[in-house]
């Protein structure tokens, strides 16, 4: 059964905290980490995550994160 509108809303913002809960376990912050307002807007919505602006070093933390995935094993 598909989900619901709400229920779409909720589930992403249960990816946001997931998101930001695991991006705080490697250093990283971005403090504008949130559902994007305006894709939950309509009757029938389909929230997208916005990621948001970030410092430059922020940005830099980032990359190094995610280039040290690429060895990881799953």
């Amino acid at each position: 059964m598909a989900m619901t509108g709400i229920e779409r809303v909720r589930a992403a913002e249960e990816v946001v905290a997931r998101l930001r809960q695991g991006l705080g376990e490697v250093g990283v912050t971005l403090p504008s980490l949130r559902v994007d307002p305006v894709s939950c807007a309509s009757s029938d919505p389909l929230p997208l995550i916005d990621l948001g602006r970030c410092t430059p070093d922020m940005a830099l933390r980032l990359v190094a994160v995610l280039g040290g995935l690429g060895g990881r094993q799953s």
